[in-house]
């Protein structure tokens, strides 16, 4: 983020600043949509010289968690949402960032148009370039509406029962958005918050279990009540939500984004249908029952959130974690609202050098890497003298 060095990763000085090598990850050499000459784009992996795979890669530490499920017999599926703002290049008179004018029309959008058909016609041809871009890396995205906020999109992805797919699908979706925005002369924002009046942009992660019948062990039998397995699950997954917060919120702007009434959890609540909770089993097919996490941010990293969150259920399974009660109703006005979850970006990072859970859920290199990064980070935004200092401070002490 800030293109320094980090010396407390042990990565530098260290190791004498060494070199590694990358090698192209197999399968994931796709065409891009609309360049010429044609190009095409890979994933890389990072080994150390002698082969050994470098602990700090985050596929890494998603693939640790699918390979603990496949050895028990069991297969995580799942699918991120994908929020963001479209904005335009220019800020305004204010100095603020603005929502981007429609491409076809130069309309600009100043209030919330959640849901609106027109307000996604006018960028219908941004659009028609990010499903084509899509469709060519072959990238199943779906739905696509209009948010809640001026110039905040949705796009959500088909279920994948392969969860590193899911994953590599969301990073690649980003590149996607982010290149055609640019070619339609607007600017894609994956920042959790850039607007403070409107609600922010999450990346919400679906998540079940598979046996090897291939059947969903978190949906109940007819007539029945809610399986162990879902229980439990609900159950790691509050358990450890707490001290999980920096994979889920990893930078400062993350924090703006939780609120109450904002559509972004605060609490470790579960619920069914119900968006105001950070655990929720959505409604309808009993066999595509699932768990949807909120907490994340779309500013996280999809490998780290997706490995949290399987090391979350994992947890919950192997203790047989009891979720507690189901909240009814609006979360954010129960008496225990907010309780086990930082309050702050400072706090998060506090809990997250000293989670045992987390070092394992990452691995210790992953996770002695993450909470230094993302320590220096804080050290050096909170030593930044920014405009607001100024706004409060300079004639009034």
């Amino acid at each position: 983020i800030c293109g320094e060095d980090v010396h407390e990763t042990g990565l530098i000085w260290d190791e004498g600043d060494g070199d590694k090598r990358a090698w192209p990850v197999p399968g994931t050499l796709v065409p891009l949509h609309g360049t010429n000459p044609p190009r095409a784009e890979v994933f890389m992996a990072l080994y150390e010289l002698d082969g050994t795979p470098v602990g700090y890669d985050p596929r890494l530490a998603l693939q640790r968690q699918v390979d603990a499920f496949t050895a028990r017999g069991l297969t995580p599926a799942g699918a991120f949402e994908l929020e963001f703002f479209l904005l335009a290049k220019e800020r305004g008179p204010d100095g603020r960032m603005r929502p981007a004018a429609d491409v076809l029309d130069g309309r600009a959008s100043h209030k919330t148009e959640v849901y609106s058909v027109d307000h996604l016609h006018g960028m219908l041809p941004l659009f028609s370039d990010i499903y084509a871009g899509a469709a060519k890396a072959g990238i199943e995205a779906e739905t696509l509406i209009s948010e809640y906020a001026p110039g905040q999109y949705e796009l959500t992805l088909n279920y994948r029962t392969d969860v590193m797919r899911a994953a590599d699908d969301l990073v690649r979706l980003k590149r996607i958005v982010r290149a055609q925005a640019r070619a339609h002369g607007v600017v894609a924002c994956f920042m959790a918050k850039p607007v403070e009046e409107y609600a922010g942009s999450g990346m919400h992660f679906h998540v079940s279990l598979r046996d090897r019948d291939g059947v969903n062990v978190f949906a109940e039998a007819p007539g029945q009540g809610w399986t162990d397995p879902l229980l439990h699950a609900l159950g790691g997954l509050r358990a450890t939500m707490g001290e999980s917060m920096l994979v889920f919120a990893p930078h400062l702007n993350s924090w703006r984004r939780f609120a109450n009434q904002s559509y972004a959890p605060v609490s470790t609540a579960w619920g069914v249908n119900n968006r105001s909770v950070a655990l929720r089993v959505p409604a309808g097919d009993v066999k595509a029952r699932r768990i949807e996490h909120r907490p994340a941010g779309v500013d996280a990293n999809p490998y780290l959130v997706a490995a949290t969150v399987l090391a979350g259920v994992r947890h919950g399974l192997d203790r047989r974690l009891d979720p507690g009660p189901e909240t009814t109703g609006n979360a954010y006005d129960q008496p225990d609202a907010g309780a086990g979850i930082p309050r702050s970006w400072h706090e998060a990072i506090v809990a997250a050098q000293g989670s045992d859970f987390l070092r394992e859920a990452l691995g210790e290199a992953m996770h002695r890497t993450f909470t230094a990064v993302k320590a220096a980070e804080y050290a050096r935004v909170a030593r930044t003298i920014a405009d607001v200092d100024f706004d409060l401070y300079l004639h009034t002490v």
